[in-house]
């Protein structure tokens, strides 16, 4: 195991989160009183997804009834609290922020007869009344497997459903509460698939916390064997000496090879990094994702092409802000992106 007071390698090394667009967003949730899971799980990409203008908004408070030993949120029992008005609450709130797109998480509610999915759903179908161009991702709990509460998620109709495997199946009971388990969540993603075909799932893996190189290829091939489009793999990074330790830590040349990998197996897309989290990027990789039967080469050209074409519309229009990268491109306008078709030509 790698020590608590090893320093870590130069490429797990991030600035500190900063900047107007940072400030700025960081300021409207503390006044909309909107709890994020960038700050929650103390995410190292905080920064620079909201100065991108992707954020991740967590529902149904700040206290999860399971207790992973990989994950910072307060664990414990809200004995049925639920904030009636948050579904409105929250939908209002982001209908008036400078997002494209949106990832809604929620807190594991064990405690609730529906695991909190009615909630999430309404939540999903206010802010698609009130912004029809946010494109909204949903990153959610296994519902404990069953299937009423899980469908009702998946008929809201968000543009990504997320549910994570989080590690390969050897450390499911070591790392994950006892609620869950690597069949439940295989079992959960294959069900939203057959439920609508055409939603894109996606799911995360992360490395460096006890599995082998092997282990995380087998995970991979099962998340596509039920379906799943999209798979980011990151680096495990310990939030407190509570939790559980850093076994090692992946270089970068290993995420590539398991993102060439996951290539291979046929997922629309595969964000492998150090500090990729599951919602890192998440327009980029969204939009990456569509353009399925396009290589690597062909949607970095169309990325970096339509980003031209904004850089010069926004000088001519004498716009502040210019977008600066493709990712923050893809955040600002991945609606307009989308369908894919009208992008990518092919065979």
């Amino acid at each position: 195991m790698t020590s608590r007071y090893a320093p870590k390698p130069p490429w797990l090394k991030v600035r500190a989160p900063g900047g107007e667009a940072y400030t700025s967003l960081k300021d409207t949730f503390r006044k909309l009183d909107l709890y994020t899971v960038c700050e929650e799980a103390r995410c190292p990409n905080m920064g620079e997804c909201w100065a991108e203008g992707t954020a991740t908004i967590m529902l149904l408070g700040d206290t999860c009834t399971r207790g992973c030993r990989f994950c910072a949120v307060t664990t414990g029992n809200p004995k049925g609290a639920v904030d009636v008005r948050e579904p409105e609450h929250v939908a209002r709130a982001l209908a008036k922020m400078e997002l494209q797109y949106v990832v809604m998480t929620m807190v594991d509610r064990d405690d609730l007869l529906d695991g909190g999915a009615e909630h999430v759903a309404k939540t999903v179908t206010r802010l698609r009344e009130l912004r029809p161009d946010m494109l909204i991702e949903t990153l959610l709990g296994d519902f404990l497997g069953r299937s009423e509460p899980l469908e009702a998620t998946v008929d809201a109709a968000p543009d990504v459903w997320a549910h994570n495997i989080e590690v390969v199946e050897r450390l499911q009971r070591t790392i994950r509460d006892v609620r869950c388990s690597y069949a439940q969540s295989m079992g959960v993603l294959e069900r939203v698939k057959q439920r609508a075909p055409k939603m894109i799932t996606k799911s995360s893996i992360m490395v460096g916390i006890g599995e082998t190189d092997d282990e995380v290829l087998q995970t991979m091939s099962d998340l596509r064997a039920v379906g799943v489009d999209i798979v980011t793999l990151g680096q495990y990074l310990r939030p407190t000496p509570k939790h559980a330790e850093v076994a090692r830590f992946v270089d970068p040349a290993q995420f590539d090879a398991y993102a060439e990998t996951g290539k291979q197996m046929g997922f629309s897309f595969v964000a492998s990094g150090p500090l990729v989290r599951s919602s890192y990027k998440a327009a980029e990789v969204f939009v990456r994702s569509t353009l399925k039967g396009a290589t690597r080469e062909e949607t970095d050209r169309v990325m970096k092409e339509r980003l031209a074409t904004a850089q010069d519309a926004a000088r001519a229009h004498g716009e502040a802000s210019i977008p600066r990268s493709t990712s923050e491109f893809a955040a600002r306008a991945a609606a307009a992106l989308v369908p894919a078709a009208s992008l990518v030509r092919r065979p």
